[in-house]
């Protein structure tokens, strides 16, 4: 009986030290796992340190303060009248936009668009690469800033506002192509801001037209823009702008121009061809109801342009559209413009669109319209058009 006591007791103490050994095992296991995971979590601390503490051109901020975007337009064209070497039909990739902006502080950002029209540029392509705008922007003040580079002049609707999303129609304007002409872009200065509550104003000194004499007068309008492209600046350009949109749906702006000299002479020259241009618009959305107007006009001095008719060149549409639904609207639009105005010749040019857009997403757009364009002692130019276009 004491035997089997004492082996009992013996066995006892052994159980005792198995199941104390068993519990520092598991102690220190726990312990180690406790330390990897505190050392985990240090390395991770240092690295979130690290990459907030980046600035400069690298890293995670650099990244969120630098945006991209961009706008595209493809068209398709089938027209009827008219005279000239291209093809009744005609399929074009007419515009593909990059942006890039970023902002260095809270007060200096950077913008610049890239285009490419008519997908392919070069010796014996129809399309161009151009840098549309390169600029910094630097918020001097409380709604001031000031504009230094490569930027679209504030001029008429089409020319600063024009992603495929934002307009009717599948070409843009005839008015603002070739009265205007946009899309316009100059290199300069430009300050603008609120003067009071929907009040603005735009002053901008910058690079001029350069339209060089022809057999016939001067070049168009059009033809003129320089594009920054070692643009020659003997004379310069001034552009001013008052814009209105203090009541909803409402904007209304007029801009005035002046060109010292749309040929660059030099100051040694007899003949120079001074130019001022004015343009009013309004547009105007209540409900599903929207209308745009326009008009423009050059008055420009010189004996070239004044024998040639070219002295005076307007123009003016009045566009109205309907939203049958959120995705879905409807236009139509009546232009009318002379590049020939002083000219006793009746040389006006109209056109009338009508056409649908469907937007299958808020920035993402097909389009469709007819088009007819009538000028006196030309055919009649009739064309259907179908494009989609986007931006993002």
């Amino acid at each position: 009986m004491k035997q089997m006591l004492l082996g009992a007791l013996a066995l006892s103490v052994v159980a005792a030290n198995a199941g104390a050994a068993s519990e520092d095992v598991n102690t220190l296991k726990i312990k180690q796992l406790k330390d990897q995971l505190e050392a985990q979590q240090e390395q991770i601390d240092a690295l979130a340190d690290a990459l907030e503490n980046k600035s400069g051109s690298t890293g995670a901020e650099w990244f969120n303060k630098t945006t991209i975007g961009g706008y595209g337009e493809h068209h398709f064209n089938h027209k009827k009248g008219g005279s000239g070497d291209k093809a009744d039909d005609q399929v074009d990739a007419h515009r593909f936009v990059l942006f890039i902006g970023h902002e260095f502080t809270d007060t200096v950002l950077f913008f610049s668009e890239v285009e490419l029209e008519h997908s392919l540029a070069g010796d014996g392509k129809p399309g161009e690469v151009e840098l549309e705008q390169a600029y910094i922007e630097w918020d001097y003040a409380s709604a001031h800033s000031l504009i230094m580079g490569q930027f679209l002049l504030p001029v008429g609707i089409i020319n600063e506002t024009h992603e495929p999303d934002t307009f009717y129609g599948v070409e843009r304007n005839l008015v603002e192509s070739r009265i205007i002409p946009a899309t316009w872009w100059e290199t300069g200065v430009m300050s603008q801001g609120e003067i009071a509550q929907g009040l603005s104003y735009n002053i901008a000194v910058h690079s001029g037209l350069y339209t060089e004499p022809t057999s016939d007068g001067i070049e168009a309008i059009r033809s003129g823009r320089q594009k920054s492209a070692e643009a020659n600046a003997e004379d310069l350009a001034y552009t001013t702008r008052i814009k209105y949109t203090g009541v909803k749906g409402l904007e209304a702006a007029i801009t005035y121009q002046h060109q010292q000299d749309l040929t660059q002479s030099d100051e040694n020259s007899a003949e120079t061809n001074s130019a001022d241009l004015i343009v009013a618009h309004v547009i105007y959305n209540v409900g599903d109801f929207g209308v745009r107007a326009l008009w423009a006009e050059w008055d420009i001095d010189g004996d070239v342009p004044e024998a040639s008719g070219q002295d005076q060149q307007e123009g003016y549409y009045i566009e109205g559209s309907y939203k049958l639904r959120s995705d879905l609207g409807v236009f139509a639009r009546f232009e009318e413009y002379d590049e020939k105005a002083g000219s006793d010749a009746d040389t006006e040019k109209e056109a009338s669109v009508v056409g649908v857009n469907y937007w299958l997403a808020d920035t993402v757009v097909i389009k469709a319209d007819y088009t007819d364009i009538d000028a006196e002692g030309v055919d009649d130019v009739d064309s259907i058009n179908l494009g989609i276009g986007w931006s993002y």
